[in-house]
């Protein structure tokens, strides 16, 4: 994330963790091309457009810790970073609440022409009751009606992205004089419950047309969300057994809704801690441990407080514990407790330790053989400090992969897409957007 205090909280305190300088571009350069030597699949920032608790609550802690608050806003950054690398995919979040659809469109467009065709988009519909706040409304939606309107958000931008511009629209004819054919352009007189859009779009059509599309919902909704509409999803599940429930549900949700279960790809969450030796890898664990701020984890995840920003007592069993952030992560984070009855005075210590590998080189590779085993298709790495967390993976992790055959050797060229999938720059036909391509083509 373009802030300090992303995911682990309190590192940023760390001599060398460069995050502390979020605001300095070079910072995110450097990490760019470093992930693009080690031969990464993409570089992938989390946004939020608010700040946790309730609505016009304290948020000092966010302020003192530097937790989400100052951040910057990715999008702008991966202009930057796009012209920096040639095969490292750039991916961002952004919210339904924070763009108009047609707005938003024309700005993905923009970065993957960029790019030539290395953007994803991580669809969310937010969790922050501030949020809702600071784009206008009285509250936020409940977690089916945000997704109901993603489904229309979504609709908008894939009727631009994918049918305002046939193929071969741009000619470029200096002789003609015709730079586009106008045929081959149209409006999407999209009327809705929420848009009204009459396009067209305008930038043409960008190499990807459509950016590469993840998703993270795990609940229901979420769920059903992402089948219709994800390329690839990410998880944050506590054991290799639960990700593989969720991937088989998910995956099947993908083929009721006509598409093919290896449509959609799965990125688990895991923070990794790797020494040449055990000892080191323990030695290191505990240095990190150091720099752990407990309540920042419980800051972010707007787990200590109810709903309505009253704190929960520390004696309240977390099956009792509700939530305006993740419910499933709150869930997933149950699941992974050895505890008996696992009560909020435990959550953070619990939070602190989620989805961490300690161990090895040869440890780490056998932990994600296992993820690997579970359906799991790639790994989120989250990082404790920027360069560093991920210089580890680059010196220690990816040659014992590569040894194993887990990780590539090289980049094969094409856009961000075909590198994930091994087929063609644009959404295959499956795809709900694929619908809208000559959908608009009667009338300009």
């Amino acid at each position: 994330m373009n802030t300090a205090s992303h995911y682990h909280h309190g590192q940023w305190r760390q001599p060398v963790a460069r995050q502390a300088d979020f605001n300095d571009v070079d910072v995110w350069i450097d990490l760019a091309e470093r992930l693009e030597a080690g031969l990464f699949d993409g570089i992938f920032f989390a946004d939020q457009v608010g700040v946790q608790g309730p609505a016009d609550g304290d948020f000092s802690g966010n302020v003192r810790e530097g937790l989400h608050l100052p951040s910057n806003d990715p999008a702008v950054l991966l202009s930057a970073l796009a012209v920096r690398t040639k095969h490292l995919g750039l991916a961002f979040t952004s919210s339904i609440v924070q763009a108009h659809p047609f707005d938003f469109a024309r700005k993905v467009s923009t970065l993957d022409h960029i790019s030539r065709g290395r953007v994803a988009w991580n669809i969310v519909t937010s969790a922050v009751e501030n949020t809702a706040r600071n784009f206008g409304l009285d509250h936020l939606p409940e977690r089916e009606e945000r997704y109901r309107w993603a489904a229309e958000y979504a609709d908008v931008v894939y009727k631009l992205w994918e049918g305002s511009w046939d193929e071969g629209a741009v000619l470029k004819d200096r002789e003609r004089g015709i730079y586009s054919d106008p045929a081959k352009v149209h409006r999407i007189h999209h009327e809705g419950e929420r848009y009204r859009v009459l396009g067209p779009h305008l930038p043409s059509p960008s190499p990807q047309r459509t950016p590469v599309l993840f998703q993270a919902g795990a609940s229901g909704p979420g769920k059903a969300f992402a089948a219709r509409n994800a390329e690839a999803v990410f998880i944050a599940a506590p054991t290799p057994e639960v990700a593989r429930a969720v991937i088989a549900e998910t995956r099947a949700l993908a083929v009721e809704a006509g598409r093919r279960a290896e449509d959609v790809k799965f990125f688990q969450a895991l923070t990794f801690v790797i020494g040449d030796t055990e000892e080191e890898a323990r030695a290191q664990e505990a240095h990190l441990e150091s720099f752990i701020s407990p309540g920042g984890y419980l800051i972010q995840m707007n787990y200590g407080n109810r709903p309505d920003g009253t704190p929960y007592p520390l004696d309240t069993p977390l099956s009792e514990v509700r939530t305006t952030g993740s419910q499933a992560v709150l869930d997933w984070t149950r699941m992974g407790v050895t505890a008996e009855n696992p009560v909020v005075g435990d959550l953070a210590r619990i939070l602190t330790r989620r989805n961490r590998v300690v161990g090895s080189p040869a440890r780490v590779a056998d932990v994600l053989e296992e993820w690997q085993a579970a359906g799991v298709d790639g790994i989120n790495v989250t990082n404790w400090h920027i360069p560093g967390s991920y210089q580890e993976v680059i010196d220690k992790l990816l040659p014992e992969l590569r040894r194993r055959g887990l990780a590539r050797t090289s980049y094969t060229p094409g856009t961000l897409r075909a590198k994930l999938f091994g087929a063609g720059d644009h959404l295959n036909d499956r795809h709900p957007a694929a619908s809208y391509r000559g959908a608009f083509a009667t009338g300009a």
